[in-house]
C-alpha cells in the first residue's frame, strides 16, 4: 500500500469532521475519494497533505509514518486554485519545481516537455492573470505533477475546462497512472469516477459509508435487472417481473434462481429477442442511494 490510514480523527471545536477513518490506498492506482459537500474530505486530504494534523490516528506513507519529509513525494492539486497572478507562468512554475527539490536544469527540462504535451509553448512569459481559468488550471496541473511524485491529489481536476481540454487531462492522469503514481482523486462527476478510478470510499458525516473495488462495488447494488428490445408481444412469465415496457423494449427484474439462459429461453418462446443487458447501477445512483440511507 502506497497510502495506510488508520482510525483517523478530527475535530474543530464541536464539529466532528473525521470519525474512525481508516483506508488502504494501493499503489498505482486511481482511488475515488467521494461524498457530499461537508462530508470531511477536504479535512482528510488536508491531514494527508500535512497541512493539518489529525487529533488521533496514523497515517503511513509508503510503509513509514507520514512525516514532513514526505511532502516532497506528493503532489496537491486543490479545488480552490492558488496561483501568483502578477508572475510569468514560466517563472511561477520553476519558481514552484525548485521547492519540491529539483535542480533548476532538471526543472527546466521537465516544464518544456510538460508545455509541448499540454499544448501551451507559447505563455512562458505571460502573466498568469492574462491567461483563462481553464489555462491557469493546466498551470496549476503541470505544477502540481512536475517533480513526478508518487501521490497525486487531484480535487475536482476538471473543473473550468472544456471537453477538448478535460479529455486531454484525463489521457495525462492515465498516463501518470501508467507510470506507477498513485492517484487520489476527489470529484463530485460521477462520469469520471466511472471512467477513471479502480478504488472508491465513500465518505458522508464525517465516516467511511463504502469502499472497495469499483466493480465489486456496482456488483454489490445491482437489482437483477435486465433490459431487453424485442419484437413481438411480451406478457408477464413466471419468475420474472415486467418492471417497465414500451413497443420495442422493457425492463425486467428475474426473481431468485431464475438465471440468464433460463429467463432468455422463456422470452424467446414469446418474442424475437434483439438485445439482452444486464442494468448495472451507475456510480451516479449508487452515490444518491448511499447518502440518503446514510443522512
Amino acid at each position: 500500500m502506497l497510502l495506510s490510514i488508520r482510525n483517523l480523527e478530527k475535530r474543530y471545536a464541536e464539529h466532528v469532521a473525521l470519525q474512525n477513518i481508516s483506508l488502504e490506498i494501493p499503489k498505482g492506482c486511481i482511488f475515488g475519494l467521494l461524498g457530499p459537500n461537508g462530508a470531511g474530505k477536504t479535512s482528510l486530504i488536508r491531514i494527508i497533505t500535512q497541512i493539518t494534523g489529525p487529533d488521533a490516528g496514523e497515517i503511513y506513507f509508503d510503509g513509514e509514518r507520514l512525516r514532513l519529509e514526505h511532502a516532497d513525494q506528493i503532489g496537491y492539486l486543490p479545488e480552490e486554485r492558488g496561483l501568483y497572478k502578477k508572475m510569468k507562468v514560466g517563472e511561477q512554475l520553476l519558481y514552484l519545481a525548485q521547492l519540491k527539490g529539483m535542480r533548476k536544469d532538471e526543472a527546466l527540462a521537465k516544464l518544456k516537455d510538460w508545455f509541448i504535451r499540454l499544448d501551451i509553448k507559447d505563455w512562458w512569459n505571460k502573466p498568469v492573470d492574462d491567461l483563462s481559468k481553464g489555462m491557469q488550471q493546466k498551470t496549476q496541473f503541470i505544477a502540481t505533477v512536475v517533480h513526478e511524485p508518487k501521490l497525486l491529489i487531484l480535487d475536482e481536476p476538471f473543473s473550468g475546462f472544456d471537453p477538448i481540454n478535460a479529455n486531454m487531462l484525463k489521457d495525462e492522469i492515465l498516463a501518470i497512472k501508467e507510470r506507477g503514481t498513485t492517484i487520489l482523486f476527489s470529484t463530485h462527476r460521477m462520469e469520471s469516477v466511472e471512467e477513471l478510478c479502480d478504488e472508491i470510499a465513500l465518505i458522508n458525516h464525517a465516516r467511511v459509508v463504502l469502499s472497495g473495488n469499483k466493480a465489486e462495488v456496482q456488483a454489490r447494488f445491482k437489482k437483477n435487472q435486465f433490459m431487453i428490445r424485442f419484437e413481438g408481444n411480451l406478457m408477464q412469465m413466471p419468475g420474472i417481473e415486467v418492471i417497465s415496457q414500451q413497443p420495442s423494449h422493457a425492463v425486467l427484474r428475474l426473481s431468485e434462481g431464475i438465471g440468464t439462459n433460463e429467463a432468455i429461453a422463456l422470452l424467446i418462446q414469446q418474442v424475437r429477442l434483439l438485445e439482452f443487458k444486464e442494468l448495472i447501477p451507475s456510480f451516479n445512483e449508487i452515490f444518491i442511494q448511499v447518502v440518503s440511507e446514510t443522512n
